[in-house]
């Protein structure tokens, strides 16, 4: 049996940069031994500020389905104030790993059927030297770290490749930064009662 595809969905809004950070993954993937990377934007309105959100499978083998994603092993959230207007947790797997862009402490991001990981990316992205709102080089570190795929040192690098000539080095920073940050966790499991 070939080894699983794993499927990530990202939500952001639109000019936060979703498309860009499911880009840099996937050549990051691709860079890290991952045979397979596809992407499948999902534009929408286009409208800046608007929901968005792009999907990205990678496995270890040549990806041929190319069909959109309906039941993701991670989301990934670059405003986690768009939670209220979209529903991002749509179809994620049991056991699914929630990766926040949010300053809410982890414990009150928990749920009871996923990881949840959080980082405050926009505080770290102006920490990096980066205009607010910049937000998508930090998840990428975030994402990094919660998922355990990908090395931090590849992911930095094809940040830096991607944004080569508009502020490299603090974008590679904020994923840095972003990555030492995150935290990740679950909610116990109810213990069940002893057998009478």
């Amino acid at each position: 049996m070939s080894d699983p595809i794993i499927e990530i969905r990202w939500h952001g809004r639109g000019g936060q940069g979703a498309i860009t950070a499911a880009k840099i993954v996937a050549e990051a993937a691709f860079r890290s031994g991952y045979g397979g990377a596809m992407m499948a934007p999902t534009f929408g309105t286009e409208r800046r500020g608007a929901p968005v959100h792009t999907s990205l499978k990678i496995a270890h083998h040549r990806i041929t389905d190319l069909s959109p994603i309906e039941t993701p092993d991670i989301v990934v959230v670059l405003d986690h104030m768009i939670m209220g207007e979209v529903d991002v947790t749509a179809g994620l797997k049991p056991g699914g790993l929630l990766v926040l862009n949010t300053p809410r402490p982890l414990q009150r991001c928990l749920h009871p059927d996923y990881r949840v990981a959080v980082a405050p990316v926009n505080e770290i992205a102006e920490q990096a030297g980066l205009r607010r709102g910049i937000v998508n080089s930090g998840i990428i570190g975030a994402f990094g770290r919660a998922s355990g795929l990908i090395e931090l040192a590849v992911l930095t690098d094809c940040i830096e490749r991607e944004f080569s000539g508009k502020r490299p080095r603090e974008n590679a920073e904020a994923a840095r930064l972003a990555w030492e940050r995150t935290e990740v966790g679950s909610m116990p499991k109810p213990v069940a009662a002893a057998a009478r």
